[in-house]
Order: structure tokens, then sequence, then C-alpha cells
């Protein structure tokens, strides 16, 4: 797979090539995007458990894994580890955005001290990294993600995590208007369905983000 020919939307089909991504360590952060245990728990129904096996077999086999090696291809370069979940500071809820509240899959009450919202057990935060709790989609609204990463010095950002068409997309385009350079690994995401997983990275690639493969960073970072 080429990155610079993947994922293109109607808008990018005959724009030129991107140019060849430089990221220097010292300047990249990686964001882990709401890898959290209550999304890998049995649904409700057999029917609805088993149209969401793909994505629990995606997670398992493809995306924790890939996650886990880039988690621990950074600490060794020193690019910077961030996760970021979705947990509610208040035990009603009430300071949730209205995207939580909704009726629906969408609907999260989750208490910042459950079980259910902490990161998943592979992909456990060090001590030292540092932990975003977010009370709407976006890592980026409502936090203090954007001065963290300020403070550090930090240009670019790589994203991985779920759900690819919903709050990583959502973070994405947050992190793009802030102007941070922004890099989606594919096989350290997804979505729903691959259908919904392919769809949203035809739309914000190139514009918001560009899209790659966990094989294609390693060569693009730079000390």
């Amino acid at each position: 797979m080429n990155w610079k020919k993947n994922y293109r939307s109607f808008y990018y089909k005959y724009a030129n090539d991107p140019e060849d991504i430089k990221l220097v360590a010292n300047e990249t952060a990686h964001l882990v995007i709401d890898v959290q245990k209550t999304y890998l728990q049995p649904k409700n129904n057999k029917k609805e458990n088993k149209e969401w096996e793909p994505f629990f077999l995606r997670m398992k086999e493809t995306v924790i894994p890939n996650i886990k090696k880039l988690l621990e291809l950074n600490r060794q370069i020193n690019i910077e580890n961030i996760f970021a979940r979705i947990a509610c500071l208040k035990n009603d809820g009430s300071d949730r955005s209205l995207s939580q509240k909704k009726p629906g899959f969408n609907y999260l009450l989750m208490p910042k001290n459950t079980d259910e919202s902490q990161i998943v057990n592979e992909l456990k935060p060090l001590k030292d990294d540092v932990e975003i709790l977010k009370t709407t989609d976006s890592a980026l609204t409502g936090t203090n993600l954007r001065l963290i990463l300020n403070n550090m010095g930090i240009k670019n950002v790589i994203c991985s995590g779920i759900f690819t068409d919903q709050c990583v997309s959502s973070t994405v385009r947050s992190l793009a208007d802030e102007s941070f350079n922004v890099i989606v690994i594919e096989d350290c995401c997804a979505a729903a369905t691959r259908e919904l997983h392919n769809h949203e990275l035809e739309i914000i690639n190139m514009i918001y983000c560009n899209v790659i493969q966990l094989s294609d960073l390693e060569s693009m970072i730079v000390n």
C-alpha cells in the first residue's frame, strides 16, 4: 500500500502527491484515543453481538497489538505518549456534552474512576504518561490538551484509537484547525465497521491529516 495514493476522496482524486513526512521526535506526540474497556465488552443480545464481532476481532488482532508496538517504539525514541479517554467528572454525568447524553450508542455515562472507563490493560499508561479526561468527542475541545502540546513544543500529533468516524475524526479535525500536523495510523484505528472506517479516512485524509500504515512510520521519524 502507498500512503500517498490511498484513501483519496473525490476532492483529491487528481491532486499532487503529499510531500514526504519528516517527524522530529521531540516535536511529536502520539495520542491514543478512547481505547477503553467498555468498548470491548459483549453487547446485550446475540444478534447485536454478532454484528460487532468483526470490530472485536480487529481490535484484538490488529489495533491493540499495533498500538502496543507504537507505544513501545515511542518510548525508545522519546516521542511522548498521551492517552485520552471519555470519562465524566460527576457521577450523574451532568458535565457531559450533549453528544454524550443523547440516547443510543453515544450515550456514555462513565464516571472517571469506574473500571469500564479505564484504558484497556494491554495499553495501560505509565505513571509519567499524560492522561486526558474528556466529556465530548474531541480530545482537544474542552480539555487542556492544546496547552499541554504547546507547552511541550509539539508540532506533530500521531493519532490512534477508536472510533475512526467519531472521536478520532473529531479530534483530528480539531488538531488540524489549531495547525498541528496530524498523522493517522490506519492499522491502529477502528470504527464499528470497515466501511465506516474506510469512508471516514477518505474524508479526513489530505485535508485534516495524512493517513499512513504503522509500517510507514519509523522511516519518517528523525532526531
